[in-house]
């Protein structure tokens, strides 16, 4: 293990094909040998064939030579007519070793010889007996011609056999080389499966790593077991992880100090108004009163936005900090509902709930500020008598959770920045305060701490929003 902990991942990658590869071109060079060979052995069976009949062929008139020179012997006496019948009987010996050779059966070749030897026989005696070894000439041959064609039927039917048992070769080796070539694809694919799994898990490491930057999991060590260059890239996740802390830290308190530096002139700035408003350093005419009114409003609208910030950075940095457990979101959701009953209420809302049991691993303390966030926007921004929905629902191994409702929906000029923090939509509803445009914000960082999302869906006409977080089968 220690070994490929040395080895970088473009060395297993090339490792890899390197070795499906060598196995399909194995089972390619196997089949192309098996397939010379089975030529080859087509091209033996076939000059056998050829040369068979050419020599049966041969031995068919050697054979009419030996009678056609025996006959005309008997009848002139002629010494080179016997010299002429010994050349064709040696040239039709010769062929018959040949086919001997070449399949023909010994038994055969035996009868054949025997006729022969008894035709070279009659052409010795006296001229008195010509007429008597004749006959026995003409019976002899005729002997001789059958044997010649049980020759040609003989090698016609070992030519025949060979060509069979070819056939049966080539049949068996086509099979052979078919399932030696899909055996060879499905290794491949098996082993290529395997080197794709094992490979991949360095990867899904490495984005299991970056989905935790993204979802600003900055309290879990990154380690990435694997190759040498993926461990590498391990570690350096790993620093930004700890740099983006730090960041984040020096963040929360840049925001703490200059929250706590501002609050303090803030503070005396806002009791300075008041004396001036109670005539404390003399009585104000209605210009000076004016002036001090429009200084009053705009410290309170200074500290308000100060103590949001605060509350966010709060929200921020409490998102890095849950506390999981095995959560039903029906029962969590009507909790919330519960919890904010009266302000529906004091609207004449309908609050109408679907869906569930559906179990999530969650921090049911941060996952209910997050709906009791949304559910709050829904009530402000709903009309009066109005209805507003939600349901819980599970999808492809996510927890849903959808609240609906009928106000006036998010312009299309807000959409790609409704979750921004301290952004204010420009439809706001006139019968209630402005929002402090964080309520979103804190919906969404709560959420992705969670390792899920949170997203404006475009059905309408009011604002309908949906919560996707991994689901949790119940115990």
């Amino acid at each position: 293990m220690s070994g490929l902990q040395r080895v970088s991942f473009r060395q297993l990658l090339l490792v890899a094909f390197l070795l499906i590869a060598a196995l399909l071109a194995a089972a390619s060079l196997h089949g192309l040998f098996t397939l010379e060979r089975l030529i080859a052995q087509s091209r033996d069976g076939a000059e056998r064939a050829v040369a068979a009949t050419a020599a049966v062929q041969t031995l068919g008139e050697r054979s009419v030579a030996m009678e056609r020179a025996a006959r005309q012997y008997l009848v002139l006496d002629d010494p080179s007519l016997r010299e002429r019948y010994a050349a064709a009987s040696r040239e039709a010996f010769e062929v018959l070793a040949q086919l001997q050779r070449n399949d023909l059966m010994a038994t055969v070749a035996e009868a054949w010889r025997g006729t022969a030897a008894t035709i070279a026989a009659q052409l010795e005696g006296p001229r008195a007996t010509v007429r008597k070894r004749d006959q026995a000439l003409t019976d002899a041959f005729r002997e001789l011609a059958a044997l010649n064609g049980d020759v040609a039927e003989q090698m016609r039917l070992a030519t025949q056999a060979r060509n069979e048992a070819l056939r049966n070769e080539l049949e068996a080796g086509r099979l052979m080389l078919a399932r030696q070539v899909l055996a060879s694809i499905g290794i491949a694919l098996l082993m290529a499966m395997a080197f794709g799994v094992w490979l991949s898990r360095p990867l899904k490491r490495v984005e299991a790593a970056i989905d935790g930057l993204d979802a600003n999991r900055l309290d879990e060590r990154i380690e990435i077991r694997g190759p040498a260059d993926v461990r590498q890239l391990g570690r350096s996740l790993d620093a930004l992880r700890m740099r983006l802390a730090q960041q984040d830290a020096d963040k929360a308190r840049f925001l703490r100090h200059v929250s706590h530096e501002l609050k303090t002139p803030l503070a005396a700035l806002r009791e300075g108004v008041a004396l001036l408003e109670d005539g404390v350093t003399g009585e104000l005419s209605a210009s000076q009163r004016e002036v001090a009114r429009i200084l009053r409003q705009n410290t309170k609208l200074l500290q308000g936005q100060i103590e949001d910030l605060l509350r966010f950075n709060a929200a921020v940095f409490d998102a890095q900090r849950l506390q999981r457990r095995r959560v039903e979101l029906r029962a969590l959701l009507e909790r919330v509902l519960d919890e904010q009953r009266l302000q529906s209420q004091a609207r004449q809302l309908t609050l109408q709930a679907s869906g569930g049991p559906v179990w999530a691993e969650v921090d049911p303390d941060k996952m209910a500020t997050a709906l009791g966030n949304l559910l709050s926007n829904a009530i402000r921004f709903s009309p009066l008598g109005g209805t507003i929905r939600l349901g819980v629902s599970e999808h492809a191994g996510l927890a849903r959770i959808e609240i609906a409702d009928a106000g006036p929906g998010v312009a299309a000029a807000d959409r790609d920045r409704v979750f921004e923090p301290f952004y204010r939509g420009e439809r706001q509803p006139r019968d209630a305060a402005r929002g402090s445009g964080i309520g979103l914000s804190i919906v969404q960082e709560y959420v992705a701490a969670h390792g899920g999302r949170i997203e404006l869906l475009p059905d309408g006409p009011g604002a309908s929003f949906r919560i996707e977080v991994p689901h949790a089968s119940p115990d």
